[in-house]
């Protein structure tokens, strides 16, 4: 296993990399990713002081939701071959060379040896000879109990999901932020009409760059925000509106697109603050991601230090998205992570992704292209949980050196099939 990134060294990119967003408490919070986080109380010049509710908000206009709301056709079955090839593709694990087939000199028929990975036998076929000359060349991929990698993750960790699943035939190109915000991400930053062209131009992009795995466009909504101040219940985080994520929905409908919730807990907890969200999470457009940097433990503040989950949350977030999926017969949830050190999430080896459930470990730092690979391959890729994400920032990562292309992250084993935009 490679070393982990320093925790310190990430300190010390978040004390450089703040930007000039809403102050979280008055005396300030130094290491906070000030861009990451929407400070109400603080006075964001975007965002009223009514902005926030600590009430369940009221379900959603059916005008806002979109095309997803009724499905009109029943979900895909799952195809377990095509699902084992694309996470072998995924790990860059090819399949061996054809196999050309033999013709015998002495009979009217033909054999090919078709090698049996992981062991010293082979089997054997035999063609007419009309035939043999137009068969297809064998490629045979490995079977995935036989691989000995850490991806793709195996079955026994990683079930086959149920039919309909987004993973691993697509990627989501997600567009990040707040709409109180222009200094949380660019869902926010600009306005409906040029971010919207922008994702199309990005998923565009991406589609250019790997045509086999189809690009679906999400907008990434923080929907509880981590607080520097206290609030009226002492837990250190805003829950928006319902009328916010009505607008996010209304958005993503236009473009055909999926809507990610994004939670940061504060001094609260996940089993507190996604059971709000369920009737947005009961559509079948609606995913959810945790934050664990803004999950606060001890009494700490957001932004005083990087926070942490713990499997055990992160289990009860999919055993929840599992209930809804079988209750409302929904397609798999995508749940989404982020970390950028190790010690956010904690026993991942507990992780337990579900057939109901399709779990993503995005890589959430920012920096240099080294700092940033370098986080992919010491946090991300040797401890797998199934499915992997990496975050690109607009300024961070150009201000320490340019923004990666679709390209250079392709490069990575194994390819991430979440990519968010901040």
């Amino acid at each position: 296993m490679k070393s982990p990134v320093p925790r310190t060294a990430y300190a010390r990119t978040i004390v450089t990399s703040i930007v000039s967003a809403a102050v979280i408490t008055a005396a300030g919070i130094a290491i906070m990713r000030s861009s990451k986080t929407l400070n109400v109380d603080g006075g964001d010049a975007a965002a009223p002081m009514n902005a926030v509710t600590t009430t369940p908000q009221a379900k959603g206009s059916v005008s806002a939701m979109g095309t997803f709301a009724n499905p009109a056709t029943p979900l895909s079955p799952l195809d377990e071959a095509a699902y084992d090839a694309k996470m072998l593709a995924l790990a860059h694990i090819p399949p061996p060379p054809p196999i050309p087939i033999r013709k015998s000199s002495s009979t009217a028929s033909s054999t090919a040896t078709i090698p049996s990975v992981g062991t010293t036998q082979s089997s054997t076929a035999s063609l007419s000879s009309a035939t043999a000359d137009e068969y297809p060349p064998f490629v045979i991929a490995p079977p995935r109990n036989q691989i000995a990698s850490l991806w793709p993750v195996p079955l026994n960790r990683a079930p086959y999901p149920d039919d309909g699943a987004l993973l691993p035939f697509d990627r989501i190109v997600a567009y990040y932020g707040n709409l109180y915000s222009t200094q949380m991400g660019v869902l926010g930053e600009y306005p409906e009409d040029q971010m919207l062209a922008m994702l199309a131009s990005t998923t565009a992009m991406w589609q250019a760059a790997d045509p086999s795995t189809h690009v679906v466009p999400a907008l990434d909504y923080i929907a509880v925000t981590a607080q520097g101040s206290a609030g009226a219940d002492g837990k250190y985080r805003a829950r928006m509106p319902s009328g916010q994520i009505d607008e996010v929905l209304r958005m993503a409908s236009r473009i055909n697109g999926i809507v990610i919730l994004d939670i940061q807990v504060g001094q609260s907890n996940v089993e507190t603050e996604v059971p709000l969200f369920a009737h947005y999470l009961e559509l079948p457009q609606v995913e959810l991601a945790l934050d664990p940097e803004f999950a606060m433990h001890d009494g700490a503040k957001p932004g005083t230090v990087i926070g942490t989950m713990d499997a055990s949350d992160i289990n009860w977030a999919a055993n929840y998205l599992a209930n809804l999926v079988n209750e409302y017969h929904l397609p798999p949830k995508v749940l989404i992570v982020h970390r950028f050190t190790q010690a956010m999430v904690t026993h991942t080896a507990d992780i337990t992704p579900l057939p109901q459930v399709q779990i993503v470990m995005d890589m959430d730092g920012f920096g240099s292209e080294m700092r940033k690979l370098n986080t992919y391959y010491s946090v991300i890729e040797p401890e797998p949980v199934q499915f992997t994400g990496f975050k690109l920032f607009y300024k961070n990562d150009t201000d320490a050196g340019h923004l990666m292309t679709p390209q250079d992250v392709l490069r990575l084993s194994p390819q991430p099939s979440f990519i968010q935009y901040q």
